[in-house]
Formats: C-alpha cells, structure tokens, sequence
C-alpha cells in the first residue's frame, strides 16, 4: 500500500519521503526520496522527518490473522509507539494511522493492538487521521469477495445493517484515494474515517 500511496501523492504533487528497511531501497515508488531505517527504532529515522510534515504510518505484521497475537504487540504496537515518539519530537503538523473498524466478532488481539495505537495518537495530541478499514481487498487479498453475498443480505436487513456497513470491505484502490485525501486535507484535532467515508471516496 505505501507504494501505490507513495505514487499517488507525487502524482498529486507531493514530496514523499519513504522509510525503508536496507536493501530495499529499490521498492520505494519512482521520485521518493528515501530514508533507510528500522520502523522498530525511532532513532534510526528521528532526524530525517521535517519540522510540520504530514507523517504517515504504514507499519504492520503481513497477513493478519488471531494466529499472530505477539507478532502485532512486537510489529504494530512498537512501530505506532516509536512513530509518536518521533511525531512529536518533529513537531509534525498531521499524523495518520490506518487502524481496523472495531467492534467485531473476530481478530480481537490486533483490534487491541490498533485500538492501542489510536489511544497513544489521541494523548500525544497530535491532529490526526484514523482510517478504520476492516478487509482491504487487493494482491493476494481477494478471497473475501466471495462474501459479497452475504454483505448484500446484511444491509438489507435493519437489524444488521450497521455492522455490514462498519465492516464492509474496500478495496487498496479506495484506501489509497482516503489517504491522498487526508494528506491533501490535515484534520483538526483527532478525525476518524470509517468503511463507508472510505468507500465512497469522499474529500475529507
């Protein structure tokens, strides 16, 4: 997704600087300029984020799943901690952080973990954007199309109805216009956007 986004905010005339691992400096998108560092180790990024920047964090373990409960402690939550850290420290101007729709039935662990993640955001008092996406379909993320179906039944049916929509599924393409459009329009404060704000790609 940091990619796409990446090509996306340049296309919209952006300057993007891409925090990457050593060694893979050369899956940053064309015209990044790119910092290499550990995601785990704010230090290792800490003075290359610019004073009143939009900061956005991509960080997470591949593939969730309720198997993984340590891994997002170890990958998700220490990554948003050293990003605020390094947040704040910059005196950055907008912070934004892909978290998951919540309440569900299932993946209750890296719930915890994101909804933790918003709650460091929130006592940093940055102004921040919260995108709470449920299921991002793309590459390798199809499968759950097939639940369409059963979505559709779900709206129909008032008693349902919200739930279906809070945890309906979007697509990168969606999640990628949401976060160029938050980039293009900084929050006040903390903003929340939800699966159907997503969907709909409406200008924040």
């Amino acid at each position: 997704m940091g990619q796409r986004l990446a090509a996306e905010l340049i296309r919209r005339g952006h300057s993007v600087t891409a925090l990457v691992r050593k060694g893979s400096e050369a899956k940053a998108a064309a015209g990044c300029s790119v910092v290499v560092g550990d995601a785990l180790r704010g230090g290792s990024y800490r003075e290359r984020v610019p004073k009143g920047c939009t900061f956005v964090h991509l960080v997470g373990v591949a593939h969730p799943s309720p198997a993984k409960g340590a891994e997002f402690r170890a990958i998700d939550l220490v990554s948003i901690q050293q990003a605020v850290e390094v947040a704040k420290a910059a005196q950055i101007g907008h912070f934004i952080y892909v978290s998951v729709a919540h309440p569900a039935p299932v993946m209750k662990d890296y719930i915890a973990v994101r909804s933790e993640g918003e709650a460091i955001i929130r006592s940093a008092g940055l102004s921040a954007t919260i995108l709470r996406p449920w299921y991002v379909l793309g590459p390798g993320h199809w499968w759950p199309i097939a639940l369409k179906p059963i979505y559709w039944l779900m709206e129909l049916n008032p008693g349902t109805r919200e739930s279906a929509r809070r945890l309906g599924l979007v697509t990168i393409e969606q999640m990628v216009t949401a976060l160029a459009n938050a980039v293009d329009h900084p929050a006040s404060g903390a903003r929340v956007v939800e699966v159907p704000e997503i969907r709909s790609g409406v200008r924040l």
